[in-house]
């Protein structure tokens, strides 16, 4: 039998229902209810339906939210720079001018 995913305590069930309805987009909203929904002792199986979401996702926002607490929660897509490109300016320049 999988063990149940632990929730650190850094908000109690009712504080973390409180920021879970006051989430200001759907993404902090989403994960909120996810960590909301699994400090209740929700099984992931049910976490995962009601949300949408993939158990290895939901285990990794889990573990952002023990280490960092409400801070580790939302949407961290406008931090990811990308990759580096393959070349830089000049040849990328010169392959322009090429075609």
């Amino acid at each position: 039998m999988p063990k149940r995913i632990s929730i650190a305590t850094h908000l109690n069930i009712s504080e973390l229902e409180q920021v879970y309805r006051q989430a200001k987009d759907g993404v902090e909203s989403r994960q909120c209810q996810i960590i909301w929904l699994l400090a209740q002792g929700k099984k992931t199986e049910e976490v995962e339906e009601v949300t949408g979401y993939s158990r290895t996702w939901i285990y990794g926002l889990v573990k952002r939210y023990n280490e960092s607490g409400i801070s580790g929660i939302g949407d961290r897509r406008s931090e990811n720079q990308g990759a580096n490109t393959l070349i830089d300016d000049i040849h990328q320049a010169r392959a322009m001018r090429c075609s």
